[in-house]
């Protein structure tokens, strides 16, 4: 199928973070979809905004996608509100909302479930179960409301360092472009298949060094950030705009 009017929800994986351009921009795996539909006629928004929950999404990001009439709109989210310590049934209702109002508008919806973190630092098995939970709800809402589910939870990158950024949660380079592989072949489309060719050798094992590194420069700073403005009612995210707001001819770095 050929889709002309393409639109990405989500979150900072759907920004593009860690995915730098040379100028400072950020690409990431929607960007390189884009890149991949690009045709005469094709246009692309991406509403994603870092630190945004599913149930912000929803009041903040779907109204703006009905309003553009895409064909094709495809969200990766969640991980914000597991790392916020949402319950199951809150996970479960709020994918199940978001799904069911993008499903209302959009002919193809494409929806993605989360890969284990708690593989990539110390002490992650504690967001084992709210992974799980987010994962089986994704599955159960592209069931009930016709969406394309694109399951990467056992994709074997969540192995590999390589394939993430220094935090250990957002995608790099090469994890955004397998990523958008993973989506490209499921909507049967055409595409680079370097972007899914397993990396050469294996990446090295993080020292205990690595974790006190991780710690100081990674988690203790956003710790820091995330606990200020919660005490003067700042949420993240707060303050961004999402980088294409309007379906607009792909002009990005290939």
């Amino acid at each position: 199928m050929k889709y002309q009017r393409f639109v990405a929800l989500g979150d900072s994986c759907t920004e593009g973070l860690d995915d730098l351009l040379p100028d400072g921009r950020y690409r990431g795996w929607a960007d390189r979809v884009a890149s991949a539909l690009d045709a005469p006629g094709f246009r692309y928004a991406n509403l994603g905004v870092r630190g945004r929950r599913l149930d912000q999404m929803l009041v903040e990001q779907v109204p703006s996608a009905r309003a553009l009439e895409p064909d094709l709109v495809v969200l990766f989210g969640g991980g914000n509100d597991v790392m916020s310590g949402a319950t199951a049934e809150q996970l479960e209702q709020r994918v199940d909302e978001v799904v069911r109002a993008v499903t209302s508008f959009a002919p193809t919806v494409a929806v993605f479930t989360l890969s284990d973190i708690s593989h990539r630092m110390p002490f992650g098995w504690r967001m084992r179960p709210r992974i799980e939970a987010l994962n089986s709800a994704v599955r159960g809402a592209a069931s009930r409301h016709g969406a394309i589910l694109v399951d990467v939870e056992a994709d074997e990158c969540v192995h590999d360092s390589r394939y993430f950024g220094p935090d250990r949660l957002h995608l790099s380079s090469l994890g955004h472009r397998r990523l958008a592989g993973h989506l490209l072949s499921t909507l049967g489309i055409p595409f680079d298949p370097a972007w899914l060719t397993p990396l050469d050798g294996t990446a090295a094992s993080a020292s205990v060094l690595d974790h006190w590194r991780w710690l100081r420069d990674q988690v203790l700073p956003v710790a820091y950030t995330r606990t200020r403005n919660k005490l003067i009612g700042r949420q993240p995210g707060d303050g961004f705009v999402p980088k294409r707001p309007q379906l607009s001819p792909l002009r990005v770095a290939r």
